[in-house]
């Protein structure tokens, strides 16, 4: 009972993606530093890291619950899908698995912890995690309202690699910052943010809602995915180079053939088919990436 209990809790926080999306700030900060970090920064790093983003997953769907229960009275939000997000169970407390005070504890007690380990790395990060609090809740609340709510999705998945770079050095470098936050930003909008609005499209329509898919159409949000994705892997080759750490052909060949893998090909198919399928598969991969480009790291900083 207990352990079942968990996994919703564990699913309101899509936790399975989390730990994924945990690479992002663990690449900013190795890349923003070019070693790794003294051991305390790094424990009391992964700690603050995986309750901030628990929180803020948790967040969307509590922010999100009304919505999430229509989309969910006409048959959306299936579980029996290949989709990372339903790993566990998609959005229990819209389907009722999950009370609404239960889910409040959960984000306010991980929220707490983030802050308290924020404030230990350095004052700056608490503003920062705040910060993607508030537009995170926009975010939802811009549901009917416009397709540029996007825009804030990408805004706030950047945030937690800026406050790990500024973790490891209370100074780092305007132009490394402005560069780490287009890349991830780029890389959110259009291998996480429309490839999932893609796949509620038939839902989004139904209570017209205000996304990219649904307000542009298919055939422009195509074009926004792979423009997008286009910029990403350019300005990963940029963040490579704003690094100290020095990345030879050796390794910048890899990172290339990290981005044409994860992130262009399955969005060119998606272009090319249109299928919803398509654009969960692109959604799936893509979320790998920064995880793919950590690992390149890790052999750079091994080797």
């Amino acid at each position: 009972m207990v352990q079942h209990r968990l996994k919703l809790f564990f699913a309101l926080s899509r936790t399975p993606h989390a730990l994924i999306d945990m690479s992002a700030p663990a690449l900013a900060a190795l890349l923003c530093l070019g070693h790794f970090p003294p051991l305390p920064v790094t424990i009391i790093g992964i700690v603050t890291v995986f309750a901030g983003y628990t929180a803020v997953y948790a967040l969307n769907d509590i922010v999100d619950l009304r919505a999430d229960r229509l989309k969910v009275g006409i048959g959306g939000y299936r579980d029996d899908e290949n989709y990372l997000d339903g790993v566990i169970i998609r959005h229990p407390m819209a389907k009722g698995a999950l009370g609404l005070g239960a889910g409040l504890a959960w984000a306010v007690g991980w929220a707490l912890i983030a802050l308290a380990g924020a404030f230990w790395l350095n004052p700056v990060c608490v503003y920062l995690f705040a910060t993607g609090c508030l537009l995170e809740s926009l975010y939802c609340k811009l549901w009917r309202v416009t397709p540029l709510r996007a825009l804030i999705n990408g805004a706030v998945k950047t945030l937690g690699a800026i406050a790990a770079a500024y973790a490891v050095n209370p100074s780092p470098p305007i132009l490394f910052l402005a560069l780490l936050f287009l890349w991830l930003f780029m890389w959110e909008v259009g291998g996480q943010n429309i490839p999932n609005d893609w796949t509620d499209i038939e839902e989004d329509r139904h209570f017209k809602a205000q996304t990219i898919p649904v307000r542009l159409g298919l055939h422009r949000a195509t074009l926004l995915i792979v423009t997008c994705l286009v910029l990403a892997l350019f300005l990963n080759l940029a963040v490579l180079w704003a690094s100290p750490l020095r990345f030879g052909g050796v390794y910048l060949l890899p990172a290339v053939a990290i981005n044409i893998f994860l992130l262009l090909r399955p969005a060119f198919l998606l272009g090319y088919r249109r299928q919803r399928n398509d654009a969960m598969a692109l959604f799936n991969k893509a979320s790998y990436y920064p995880l793919a480009v950590l690992g390149l790291v890790l052999a750079r900083l091994a080797f």
